[in-house]
């Protein structure tokens, strides 16, 4: 009979302990729940007031918006979930201390794509170059398509897709090819000294004063560029729209040939210029 007593005043105490626990841990619950619902809205406000925010100055790419916008409102979820366990009594130090030691291994083990990323971030906010403008690095060379965070996309004047990690265009020099308005392109020949030279200035500079497509201003000029006792060197030098520049440059080489009946001599370096403008 004692032990039937025992038994009843356990169950009874045991169903009391149970009922607090699940009173106490049902207000935590449903805080738990209030918690991840406000923080959830509140993160999808501060991620939507971020990207707008950043829309509106001039200069910032949306990639770099989006991107911005992702890391508040994944921060702030990340604090909600660290308030929500501290209802249950979990200690949010350790929590934190725990995510600080994960992001200093996560950072050691993706130091490569981390450094795309900062440097991405770099090339969207100083804007070297732009989708559709043609630059040549010490490495790549071709037409913008894309820039992401961590690479960006080009298109070789061969119709080859190119993919340059962020890092291999930041911290080289960048030479964009249409990022300024006009390009100078120069053609030299030479002339005996049988020939004259003043008529071989004016003749070229009304060759390419006769394209529409060469610029006004500045004005065609032509000059000895270079002379011994046999020959000069006479140059022509004029400015083409920079995005006519490969087209105008060789139908310019052409007339020069076919005006002199010379083998012209382009500049050096543009005439190596394999890339699409």
């Amino acid at each position: 009979m004692d032990q039937a007593s025992d038994f009843v005043v356990a169950t009874q105490t045991a169903l009391a302990q149970l009922t607090a626990l699940a009173v106490q841990y049902s207000f935590s619950v449903i805080g738990a729940i209030i918690l991840l619902v406000l923080g959830w809205l509140v993160a999808g406000l501060l991620s939507r007031w971020v990207y707008n925010g950043l829309s509106r100055i001039s200069g910032i790419d949306a990639t770099l918006s989006q991107f911005f916008s992702n890391i508040v409102r994944y921060a702030a979820l990340i604090l909600v979930v660290v308030m929500v366990l501290g209802q249950f009594g979990v200690q949010t130090a350790s929590i934190l201390a725990a995510l600080g030691a994960i992001g200093l291994a996560v950072g050691l083990a993706l130091q490569g794509t981390l450094q795309n990323i900062a440097a991405g971030i770099m090339l969207l906010v100083l804007r070297p170059f732009r989708v559709g403008e043609t630059i040549e690095t010490g490495s790549v060379t071709g037409t913008i398509v894309d820039v992401g965070l961590f690479a960006t996309e080009l298109k070789t004047a061969e119709g080859v897709y190119r993919l340059a990690p962020n890092s291999t265009l930041w911290n080289v020099p960048i030479t964009n090819y249409s990022r300024l308005s006009s390009r100078r392109h120069e053609i030299t020949i030479s002339i005996g000294a049988d020939e004259n030279v003043d008529v071989t200035e004016s003749k070229l500079i009304n060759l390419a004063a006769s394209d529409k497509r060469v610029l006004k201003s500045p004005a065609p000029t032509a000059f000895i560029s270079d002379f011994d006792a046999g020959s000069a060197k006479i140059t022509l030098r004029y400015w083409i729209g920079s995005k006519q520049w490969w087209e105008v440059s060789r139908d310019m080489t052409k007339a020069v040939k076919l005006a002199f009946g010379k083998e012209p001599e382009t500049e050096a370096a543009q005439s190596s210029e394999e890339v699409t403008v």
